[in-house]
């Protein structure tokens, strides 16, 4: 019989482990940059676009570029955010 247990039952430590995960942390990052995305293109349309839209067009739009930025700033340890990283680089390009 397998028992599983509902999260109110797991060890803290195991939450806490969950939370201090660089996956977890990645995820979090992801999701803030998804909710930036979202206020923006609603401000610049003038209606909520809701999540599902704003994920879908960062992921098309803006993804590739983040995660690039992500893994340049965290191989040089720089300050700088992903998201301006990208938003300068759009600028360099064109795109």
């Amino acid at each position: 019989m397998i028992c599983m247990t509902s999260p109110a039952q797991e060890p803290s430590n195991s939450r806490e482990f969950v939370k201090q995960s660089s996956l977890y942390q990645e995820f979090l990052a992801e999701r803030e940059e998804i909710l930036k995305h979202k206020w923006l293109e609603s401000e610049r349309l003038g209606y909520d676009i809701g999540f599902e839209r704003a994920l879908l067009d960062w992921i098309r739009k803006h993804r590739e570029g983040w995660r690039a930025a992500r893994r340049q700033q965290n191989n040089l340890g720089g300050s700088a955010t992903p998201f301006a990283t990208a938003a300068v680089n759009e600028k360099k390009t064109g795109s």
